[in-house]
Order: structure tokens, then C-alpha cells, then sequence
């Protein structure tokens, strides 16, 4: 049985929200897996980084192959390795365990994020053409914010935390890998996927003055996500002095769910003044969870993270949707996959230097030069925001997407 399409794209959509709802799942049991198994934040934050590096890994060498094998076939090879990644989580016994889950876990969603956010611009609807590259960008966020939720309550109010989730992950994993072959296919396979396996990540020469200017938001947004999603439960948990899983997950449920929710009701603004309201709020939201680190205030944290929550959202979703909406449909699945891939460097690299800057210097001294990073950084990306622009199609392409 094949789906309709309208149903299909918020499927597909729902389906690409479980895949970050499960990247961000461990985040509330780093402290826990610390405290179990005794290793390092160094450790902890290449726990965190390898799942990234294999996602950017993922995304460098099969993130255009459902360009050219079909979005179908490459979602339902994704959601196998997901599978087995739950598994490995579930079945967890030292750090080796949550090294190889975690990598596993990033090839999986690289593969999987790749073919969705193209398939959802191939399935959105023609009156609403704006459609796609929106969910593309809420759905990560929605599952981001709900994962690390979830999870919190469960570390902290349900039997057996550390197996639970991913054993209701794995059976809601199965059930997705019943969608993916059952939507419709939307690219004809030609034959040609196997020249798309080498590092590689595609611009059309249109866009690549705007791609450059949007680097520094890209960067300054998903950077922000890596501290939050790596060294947040620490931070609630160390410098603030609390004791609850809760607290650490609601850290990125409110940075995760604000932006969310905001990409959503600033869709119809042009994305250009989405970019730059977004770096405003993210610059204000740091700065006021740097001073909460200073005061040791929870709560200004969490207020913090919320107004963070506000620009992170806003300035990737403008960027994405300006992008996007100028892709030709020969190769979104190459420039998504490109945008990706900046996002998460941005999102792993920073996050495994604080890591060793976390033995050396300590959390809080991190936390502070960390914070101040990423504000010159949205600094500049709101300096560039005017080079961003809709750009024509060349004759060639124009036709293509025709």
C-alpha cells in the first residue's frame, strides 16, 4: 500500500523529528553513564562529538546517493542502522558501547536527514512552496527539544533510564521503517549513485555568495546547540548546583522547543529579517546565560536558554529556507547535505575543544570563553546578514526546476 502524498510529507516530517529526538535522548545520561562508568568530560564530550563527525561523515559521502537511488530505498537503509544503534545503546556496558552506538546513530541520521529534507521539498505542497524547507528545519528542533525532555523525566522518574528510552526507540524506529516504504517515490533511480560515495559537498555556483554569508549563522546557531546538548546537564548539574536530570534536559528542551515553535510562527516573514531578529536574540540569550553562569542562577539560566531558543531557531530557519527555496530539484539532496554539514563541524568541533579545555581550565572558565565565542560570532554573522539574497536561477537550472 503507498500513502497519499500530503500524508507522506508529515510522516516523513515526524519521522526526521525521531531521528533528533533519539540524538539527543543520551544527552540527560552523560552525567549518569559519568558517574556509572568514571570517565573524563573529555570522554564525555567525544561520546557527544563522534555521534556528530559520523553524521557530517554520512552526510560528505551519501548525502546526495537518494539524488540519484531513490528517497525510498536510502530512508529505509538508514532506519536498519538506526535499529541496530538502539540496540547497541540498549545493550550498553562501558564507553566502547556508547562510542560505537553513538557513530552508528550519526551515520544512520546523516543518511536519513539528507533523504528526508529532500523528499519533504519534493512532497510539499505546490501552493505552499515554502513548506518543505520550514519543516526541515522545525521537525530537527521539535525532536531535539522532546528527546532531551523525555529522556530527563525518565532518568528521574521511571524504572531502568538507561534502557528504557531506546527500546521504545528501537520498536518506534521499526514502525517508521514501515513508512519508508510505503510513501511514494519521488526521484527515479538512475543508476548513477555509486559515483555519489566519495566525500564531496555541492553549492550551485548561484548560491555560493549567498552560502558564504550565511556560514557565520550557520555556525554561531549550531555551535550554541553543541555546548547545550554536550556540557548543559553539566553545567545545571556542577555550576548550578542541581540535582535533577530534569533541570539538565530542560536546558535543551527550551533552547530545542522555542525555536521550534518560533520557526513556525515567523514562517511568512521574509527569512532575510528571520536571519538577523534570530542572531539579535541569540547574542541577548547567551550573554544572559553567561551571566546566570557567573550568579550561579538557575533560573537566569533557563531564562537564558529560553531567549537563546529565540534566535537559534529564527537564524537557522532563515538561512535554510533562503537556501533551499533557490535548490534546483536535481540537487537538493546535495545542498541540503552541504548545510548540514556545516551545521554540525560547527555543532561537534567547538563542543570536543571545550572538552579539553574542560580538563584542563575547568567547566566554568570554559562555559565563560565558550559563551563569549559564539557572541562575536553572531556578531559577524548579523554584519553579513545583508549579503544574503534571492538569487536567479541560471537558464540551465531554471529549466530544470520547470
Amino acid at each position: 500500500m503507498k500513502l497519499r502524498r500530503s500524508t507522506s510529507f508529515w510522516l516523513l516530517a515526524a519521522t526526521l523529528a525521531l531521528l533528533l529526538f533519539a540524538s539527543s535522548a543520551p544527552s540527560p545520561l552523560y552525567v549518569v553513564y559519568q558517574a556509572h562508568w568514571h570517565f573524563s568530560a573529555l570522554t564525555l564530550t567525544a561520546v557527544f562529538a563522534v555521534y556528530a563527525l559520523a553524521l557530517l561523515g554520512a552526510l560528505l559521502v551519501a548525502g546526495s546517493v537518494s539524488d540519484h537511488a531513490g528517497r525510498r530505498p536510502t530512508l529505509a537503509i538508514a532506519l536498519v542502522l538506526q535499529i541496530v544503534a538502539m540496540l547497541a545503546f540498549a545493550e550498553a556496558t562501558g564507553v566502547g558501547w556508547l562510542l560505537f552506538a553513538r557513530a552508528l546513530q550519526g551515520v544512520a541520521t546523516g543518511i536519513a536527514m539528507g533523504s528526508i529534507s529532500a523528499a519533504l521539498l519534493d512532497l510539499q505542497p505546490p501552493s505552499r512552496p515554502w513548506l518543505g524547507g520550514l519543516i526541515g528545519a522545525v521537525a530537527p528542533m521539535s525532536g531535539l527539544a522532546l528527546g532531551a525532555l523525555a529522556t530527563g523525566l525518565l532518568v528521574d522518574y521511571a524504572p531502568d533510564p538507561t534502557h528504557l528510552v531506546f527500546w521504545l526507540l528501537l520498536g518506534s524506529f521499526a514502525a517508521a521503517l514501515g513508512i519508508a516504504v510505503a510513501v511514494p517515490e519521488t526521484v527515479k533511480s538512475d543508476g548513477r549513485w555509486r559515483t555519489t560515495l566519495r566525500p564531496r559537498a555541492g553549492v550551485p555556483v548561484h548560491l555560493r555568495q549567498t552560502f558564504a554569508a550565511a556560514l557565520p549563522s550557520l555556525a554561531a546557531t549550531w555551535a550554541l546547540g553543541g555546548l547545550i546538548l554536550s556540557l548543559g546537564p553539566s553545567i545545571t548539574a556542577q555550576i548550578l548546583g542541581s540535582s535533577s536530570h530534569l533541570v539538565g534536559g530542560l536546558s535543551i528542551f527550551l533552547l530545542a522547543g522555542v525555536s521550534a515553535v518560533m520557526s513556525v510562527l515567523i514562517r511568512d516573514v521574509d527569512p532575510r529579517a528571520t536571519a538577523r531578529g534570530g542572531l539579535v536574540a541569540l547574542i541577548a540569550g547567551v550573554s544572559m546565560a553567561l551571566t546566570a553562569i557567573v550568579a550561579e542562577s538557575t533560573f537566569l539560566f533557563l531564562a537564558g536558554a529560553t531567549v537563546c531558543g529565540l534566535g537559534f531557531g529564527p537564524a537557522f530557519a532563515g538561512v535554510f529556507r533562503l537556501l533551499t527555496q533557490q535548490a534546483p530539484p536535481d540537487r537538493r539532496g546535495e545542498l541540503v547535505s552541504s548545510v548540514l554539514a556545516v551545521a554540525y563541524i560547527a555543532f561537534s568541533g567547538p563542543a570536543l575543544v571545550a572538552g579539553v579545555a574542560v580538563t584542563r581550565v575547568g567547566l566554568r572558565e570554559t562555559a565563560l570563553v565558550y559563551g563569549g565565542a559564539l557572541i562575536a560570532m553572531a556578531a559577524l554573522a548579523l554584519g553579513l546578514s545583508h549579503r544574503l539574497q534571492t538569487v536567479a536561477l541560471p537558464p540551465d537550472e531554471a529549466a530544470v526546476r520547470a
